[in-house]
């Protein structure tokens, strides 16, 4: 069973019916337990088991767009943006992984993926954070030595894989036996060969490095301080590169 947790998203928001449709649309995904909204400050916060990617698409379909905020509590949530590393593509942003830790020794993982080709890709953590070179210099799989502490057979480096369709899209919700620390670093690849060798120029072989994200109510900055661009502006930039 998951465990509940919170998610705070940044949504356009301008009278009382927003609010009630909004609400309404996350409720009616599976494993919600609660939606608040602040009008005044343009956030929702929702509670439960849903995937962050699925609360997200289910306010889009209200014909607003979403940014996510945060997830978790403090020090227990990490994001990965996933490239390839192929001059062929112009847009490199594929793939994004938003990773939640739900207990001592359980995280979940939000795999989203848009551009690749057909097929059953497979989701790992690799013992490096070297992406100079793609997924090539990335090193083996973590903990690649197979422990069967938590009854698995695999190392916690492998994830598991996800489904991409005739659209090049495909979304997964993993849970894996990991800590957040553990990953803070490391790099994921998302290929359809689990232990590669991998090629750089290969346009359906993802990378990207594990970094530490906010929590729930870890961020609260509206106007990036590098850019000077407010948070819908980034928004934009980031969707013309492909973000999710």
């Amino acid at each position: 069973m998951i465990d509940s947790f919170q998610t705070t998203l940044a949504v356009p928001m301008t009278c009382e019916d927003c609010i009630k449709d909004v609400s309404g649309s996350i409720y009616r995904l599976q494993g919600i337990s609660k939606v608040e909204a602040d009008l005044k400050d343009q956030l929702v916060l929702v509670e439960g088991t849903a995937a962050p990617s699925s609360i997200v698409s289910a306010i889009q379909a209200t014909g607003r767009d979403a940014i996510l905020r945060g997830s978790g509590t403090s020090n227990s949530a990490a994001v990965c943006i996933l490239e390839t590393h192929s001059i062929a593509v112009p847009e490199k942003i594929r793939g994004l992984a938003r990773m939640i830790q739900v207990s001592s020794t359980m995280t979940l993982v939000d795999l989203t993926i848009n551009g690749l080709s057909p097929g059953r890709y497979w989701a790992t953590v690799r013992e490096t954070g070297d992406i100079s070179d793609g997924a090539v210099s990335t090193g083996g799989i973590w903990e690649a030595l197979t422990t069967k502490v938590f009854g698995h057979d695999d190392p916690r480096g492998v994830f598991g894989t996800v489904i991409v369709d005739d659209q090049g899209r495909g979304n997964v919700f993993l849970d894996q036996p990991v800590s957040i620390w553990e990953l803070i670093g490391r790099s994921m690849v998302v290929s359809k060969h689990k232990d590669g060798p991998f090629r750089q120029d290969d346009p359906d072989t993802l990378v990207g490095v594990i970094a530490r994200s906010a929590g729930v109510w870890d961020n609260e900055k509206m106007v990036c301080s590098c850019s000077g661009k407010n948070v819908w502006e980034e928004r934009k930039e980031q969707v013309r590169k492909g973000m999710l």
